[in-house]
């Protein structure tokens, strides 16, 4: 009986030059890792949500990035790297994120004691996030706050959120990770 095979998403700032990084701290052997990068072109969430209404699952928006919401939906776990900038992710992270949206439906559930939007997907997310940079305590809360934000909303398990003070710090806490 053959296993099913685990896929990994791994959104980052760190621009091309870091995969070799990536690949030697958060990749093992023969899994599946798609690393999401800004190597392409991409727009900004216009919050039309014509990724529900026009084309379900997918944005409306044609750039390299439009198909975010069914990479997340063929991913076992998903990592995100991320100078952390006034509490929450970089730019380009946070421009991921939004993209993502047609990952979840428009239709709303309740979960936690709070209303969130269903799943489109089966899968629950494995979520990891490394912040690095410079970091108040008050800007760490507020990061911590938006992730678990984020997971639930998604649908999702978080795994893992650190902070370490520059890119190379997170070495540490990337290594050994399941």
């Amino acid at each position: 009986m053959r296993m099913e095979e685990k896929k990994k998403l791994i959104i980052q700032d760190g621009g091309q030059e870091s995969e070799e990084w990536i690949q030697k701290h958060f990749m093992k052997q023969g899994e599946q890792t798609e690393i999401i990068t800004e190597t392409g072109k991409i727009q900004n969430c216009i919050g039309c949500f014509g990724c529900w209404v026009m084309t379900p699952g997918r944005c409306v928006l044609r750039d390299d990035y439009n198909r975010m919401g069914e990479k997340l939906g063929h991913a076992d776990e998903l990592i995100i790297i991320s100078e952390c900038i006034y509490g929450t992710y970089s730019p380009f992270v946070r421009n991921i994120l939004d993209r993502c949206l047609p990952y979840i439906h428009p239709y709303f559930t309740k979960r936690e004691k709070e209303i969130h939007h269903k799943a489109r997907y089966q899968n629950r997310l494995k979520v990891s996030v490394y912040f690095y940079g410079e970091c108040t305590p008050e800007e760490k809360e507020t990061a911590v706050k938006t992730v678990r934000a984020n997971v639930l909303n998604f649908n999702g398990i978080l795994y893992h959120i650190s902070f370490s003070e520059s890119r190379d710090t997170i070495l540490c806490a990337g290594e050994g990770m399941q």
